[in-house]
């Protein structure tokens, strides 16, 4: 089963909007992060997310709250074009074409969300896997 993950997409640079970050991944197909925070945390960072695997899931949230289920589909490049949202360090990403209401999103990633944070991280739970899994197979994007 592959991987789950959430991508809050939020810079870690209080004067980026979060929407305008969000709504540029999701238009033109990435998830990442930025630059801002770098040094040598920044580098395990970059790192750690260039080494998650082709075809892992993640989970971003917009600025309305509403979450977005994405699929990794490539490796890791710098977008200097994204600069201005905070949102350099991307991997190509297939994005579903609606947003997922929360009673539809995995309590696991829920709780992901809930306890904040602005760090890609693997959700760890023994079933948010299937769980993604199966609302990817009704939602995926036709492409």
């Amino acid at each position: 089963m592959p991987e789950v993950y959430r991508a809050p997409m939020r810079s870690r640079r209080d004067d980026i909007d979060p929407r305008s970050t969000v709504d540029r991944a999701l238009a033109i197909g990435v998830v990442g992060f930025g630059d801002a925070g770098g040094g040598e945390r920044l580098d395990r960072r970059v790192a750690r997310f260039a080494d998650v695997a082709d075809g892992s899931f993640v989970w971003t949230r917009d600025a309305d709250g509403l979450y977005w289920l994405g699929r990794i589909e490539g490796p890791l490049f710098y977008d200097d074009a994204g600069a201005a949202v905070d949102l350099v360090h991307v991997r190509p990403c297939r994005w579903v074409d609606e947003p997922i209401l929360e009673p539809e999103v995995p309590a696991a990633v829920l709780a992901t969300f809930a306890r904040g944070g602005r760090n890609f991280q693997q959700t760890h739970d023994p079933n948010v896997g299937e769980q993604t899994a199966a609302i990817w197979r009704r939602r995926r994007p036709a492409r």
